[in-house]
């Protein structure tokens, strides 16, 4: 009787395992969720409003790495400064790099702005080229169906679930995708600098000119002269965007030196409200739209 009972308890505990994913940021996440919803466990490395560059690795990560089914992660080196550790440490066969249970979102996505040549000149350069491809809209279903594809061959029995989840979340992205498009093409041809070249990827898709950094050197706080320089160059701006970690100063000079706007732009989801990957586009659209 008590062989029969423990039988039955593992059966009914394994029907309701949860694939367990760790994801390093917030809109890997919100991806997960939409096409898992409860049929998975989700732990997510870096808050919304970290500094994606520089997040710190905690020991509160390790407990989630330990026992994780899958790790994804942005790649491009955009997490050298904390996933490699942590990942080490968790001693974790299961999610480590040439395993099914560690997925690298940059591998799906045609990168920009990969540099011919690498030297410490040039900055804080990723050598595989600019990992910010999130923020183009057109990006989001390739990935969404790389994390679905993933789950599925770990989680098989799942499979229809989250394949039904991914089209539901594909029939409304691409619905909001019609809105984008219009609302930033009218937007070709703005003139934007950035702190970061975080917004690339959008900027390019709908012809948006990025005509200077803040920053001197990317990885380099901006400096008085790189501002002046910035200023004699940069006229007929119309924005100077930055992301909410950073320091508004720099963005506030130029742009009253040149009457431009200085505006905050989310990077992510769960940045200033955005509640989903969805807002996150409706709102970069609505500030540059102001």
């Amino acid at each position: 009787m008590k062989s029969l009972v423990l039988l039955l308890f593992l059966l009914f505990s394994f029907s309701f395992a949860q694939l367990r994913v760790v994801a390093t940021y917030p809109w890997i996440g919100n991806l997960v969720k939409e096409i898992g919803k409860d049929k998975v466990n989700l732990h997510v490395i870096a808050k919304p409003n970290d500094d994606f560059h520089f997040v710190v690795p905690k020991p509160s990560h390790l407990v989630p790495l330990r026992g994780a089914d899958l790790l994804i992660i942005n790649g491009a080196s955009l997490e050298i400064g904390f996933i490699p550790a942590l990942m080490q440490q968790s001693n974790n066969p299961k999610i480590q790099p040439g395993r099914d249970g560690f997925l690298d979102l940059s591998s799906y996505v045609q990168l920009i702005e990969v540099p011919a040549n690498l030297s410490r000149a040039m900055g804080d350069v990723h050598p595989e080229g600019n990992p910010h491809f999130h923020l183009d809209p057109h990006n989001i279903p390739i990935l969404a169906r790389a994390i679905k594809d993933r789950m599925c061959q770990l989680d098989q029995k799942n499979c229809s679930l989250y394949t039904s989840n991914l089209e539901d979340f594909l029939k409304r992205w691409n619905q909001k995708m019609d809105q984008w498009d219009s609302g930033f093409s009218k937007l070709r041809g703005t003139k934007v600098i950035q702190y970061h070249k975080t917004y690339n990827y959008l900027f390019k898709r709908y012809g948006i000119e990025d005509v200077g950094a803040l920053e001197p050197l990317p990885g380099i706080p901006p400096t008085p002269k790189h501002l002046d320089e910035l200023v004699q160059k940069a006229k007929g701006a119309k924005f100077v965007v930055y992301e909410v970690f950073r320091d508004s100063k720099p963005a506030k000079r130029v742009a009253d030196s040149i009457g431009a706007k200085a505006i905050v732009l989310p990077h992510d989801v769960g940045v200033e409200g955005v509640r989903d990957i969805f807002e996150l586009f409706d709102e970069i659209l609505r500030r540059l739209s102001q």
